[in-house]
């Protein structure tokens, strides 16, 4: 595979070429599940699945981390200041009993999610133009296949121009 050719016979890379598989997350899991995942699997985000697989949001990793901040730290935070040391090291597992759904804005913002087909250009801008560092690849259905990183696509372009 090449990523670009002068030569319309040869096959260029696409998103299901490069497409790792990831863990996912539903609205039904709690926000302490959620760092977890996210800081165990060392992602850059977590992709919010329906019941039937689809993406439902895209979360980066920093609005991981914004679930698990009580909003009260968000809007003032330097709030964060005044409080116990030992609760400001373990505020997080309180979360256990908090859902994803329950912290999620009412309209979530669209999945940043790119077609099984599509090529790493598509790719690159979705990613610069979203702010996110991963991104859902689908397929005609809009199933989830796979997630895509920016490291896995830093490293797929810097490999590919090894060559040149």
């Amino acid at each position: 595979m090449t990523l670009l050719s002068t030569d319309p016979r040869e096959e260029t890379m696409q998103a299901r070429d490069i497409a790792v598989n990831v863990p996912t997350i539903t609205v039904r899991d709690s926000v302490a599940k959620a760092v977890q995942i996210l800081a165990l699997g060392r992602l850059p985000g977590l992709i919010v699945v329906d019941d039937r697989a689809r993406p439902m949001t895209v979360l980066p990793g920093s609005q991981v981390m914004r679930l698990a901040v009580p909003a009260a730290y968000l809007a003032e935070p330097a709030l964060a200041r005044t409080i116990d040391e030992d609760y400001a090291d373990t505020f997080w597992v309180e979360l256990r009993q908090v859902t994803v759904g329950e912290c999620l804005p009412l309209r979530a913002a669209k999945p940043v999610t790119v077609r099984a087909d599509a090529n790493l250009l598509e790719i690159a801008a979705l990613m610069a133009n979203a702010h996110t560092p991963i991104v859902a690849v689908v397929d005609e259905q809009g199933g989830l296949v796979g997630a895509i990183t920016l490291a896995v696509l830093l490293t797929t372009l810097a490999v590919a121009g090894i060559d040149e």
